[in-house]
C-alpha cells in the first residue's frame, strides 16, 4: 500500500475539517483514530451508539491498537453538534436510513485501505449498523462485534410507540451530570435504527450470506430486545458457524451502555477480553461448546485444547472467555441431543 501514509493523513485531516465546521459540543465527540506507521493485518471500524459519540469506544479501541490493529471510530451523521437542543429545537439527527447506510459503506471502504482484514463493530444503534454491514458486505468483513445491537426494544409496546409517534424523548440522566452526547431526540430519529434492525432480522432468517459475528447482550439491559439477539444467533449459526453469542448474567448488572466504566460497566475489561478472544480465535460455536463440555468433566482449558490439538486456533484471551460461557446449558443441550438420538 504505497499511499498508506497519505491515506491516514487524509482521513484524519478530513474528519477534523468536517467536525471543526459543525462545531462540536465536546472534544469527546470527535472521530477517533489509532493508526500504526504501516498497514496492519487487521483493522477495526467501530460505530458508537445512538445520540452518543466516539468516546464510547476509546477503551476497546486502545486495547485493539496495542494488539497491533489500526482502529477507526468515526462520528455518526448528525451526532455531536453543539446547540441548545430540546423539544422545540431537536438535535439534527437523520431520519433517513440511507444516510447511515451510505456512511457505513464509505467508512468500510476507507478501513479496507488500512489493512488486510476488517473487523466491524458497534454499540446499540451503531451495532445495528454494523449488523447491517455483516449482511450487506459479508465477503468484505472478517468479523463483526455486536454489542447490544438495537434490533428491537425490550417491549413490543415500546416498538409500536417508536414506529407511530413523532414526539421528543428525553434520556434520564443523573442530577448535575452534563451528557457528552445528546440528552434527547425525536422518535423518528430512533425509528431509523428500529427499521434497519427489523431488516436485519428478516435477512437473518433468509439464505443471505453473512459475516461471522459475536453478539453480546446483558440480562440487565432494559433498552433492547435480548430475545431477538438470541433468535438472530440461532438463525444465522447454521450457515455461519463462526458466530458466537453471550448474554451477561443479571448479577453483573451490566447496562445497555456497556462499553465503558464511566457509563456504568464495571466489567469493561472483561468485555474487551471477550471481543479479543473471538476476533483472534478461529473456532466455530460448536468448537466452543466442545471445549466447555470437556471442561465440565474436570479438565482444564489448556488440557482440553491440547487434547483437541487446537493450540493454534485459540487466542491468549480464550481461557478468560471460557469462564463466562454457560457450561451448564451446554451439558443440558448435549444430554437432550443424546436422548433424542436414542
Amino acid at each position: 500500500m504505497p499511499n498508506y501514509s497519505a491515506t491516514i493523513a487524509a482521513i484524519a485531516k478530513q474528519a477534523k475539517a468536517r467536525e471543526d465546521a459543525l462545531p462540536l459540543r465536546h472534544e469527546a465527540c470527535r472521530s477517533k483514530f489509532w493508526f500504526h506507521p504501516q498497514p496492519t493485518q487487521r483493522v477495526c471500524l467501530f460505530f458508537h451508539g445512538f445520540t452518543a459519540a466516539p468516546y464510547q469506544f476509546q477503551p476497546i479501541a486502545e486495547a485493539f491498537y496495542k494488539s497491533g490493529y489500526n482502529v477507526l471510530v468515526p462520528l455518526m451523521p448528525g451526532h455531536g453538534v453543539t446547540g441548545n437542543w430540546g423539544p422545540d429545537n431537536p438535535p439534527p439527527l437523520p431520519s433517513d436510513p440511507a444516510i447511515y447506510k451510505q456512511f457505513a459503506l464509505q467508512w468500510l471502504q476507507q478501513a479496507q485501505a488500512l489493512g488486510k482484514q476488517v473487523i466491524v463493530g458497534g454499540l446499540s444503534g451503531g451495532g445495528t449498523l454494523a449488523n447491517w454491514l455483516a449482511f450487506e458486505r459479508s465477503q468484505q468483513i472478517y468479523r463483526t462485534l455486536l454489542f447490544a445491537p438495537y434490533l428491537s426494544s425490550s417491549s413490543k409496546v415500546i416498538d409500536l410507540f417508536v414506529q407511530k409517534a413523532s414526539s421528543y424523548f428525553q434520556w434520564e440522566s443523573k442530577p448535575g451530570s452534563v451528557p457528552v452526547g445528546y440528552s434527547g431526540f425525536l422518535l423518528p430519529n430512533l425509528r431509523v435504527f428500529l427499521n434497519i434492525g427489523q431488516e436485519v432480522l428478516v435477512r437473518s432468517k433468509s439464505l443471505d450470506p453473512v459475516a461471522p459475528m459475536l453478539i453480546i447482550s446483558s440480562e440487565s439491559d432494559r433498552a433492547v430486545g435480548n430475545d431477538d439477539h438470541r433468535a438472530m444467533f440461532r438463525a444465522v449459526l447454521p450457515r455461519q458457524p463462526k458466530t458466537w453469542y453471550h448474554r451477561f448474567d443479571r448479577v453483573l448488572d451490566i447496562p445497555h451502555t456497556m462499553m465503558t466504566k464511566q457509563e456504568g460497566n464495571e466489567y469493561q475489561n472483561l468485555l474487551i477480553t471477550m471481543a479479543k478472544a473471538y476476533t483472534e480465535s478461529s473456532l466455530g460455536w460448536k468448537d466452543v461448546e466442545e471445549i466447555g463440555y470437556r471442561m465440565t468433566q474436570g479438565k482444564t482449558f489448556n488440557a482440553v485444547v491440547a487434547e483437541l490439538n487446537w493450540q493454534k486456533r485459540v487466542s491468549a484471551d480464550m481461557p478468560a472467555m471460557m469462564t463466562m460461557v454457560d457450561k451448564r446449558e451446554i451439558v443440558l443441550a448435549r444430554n437432550k441431543a443424546d436422548v433424542g438420538a436414542d
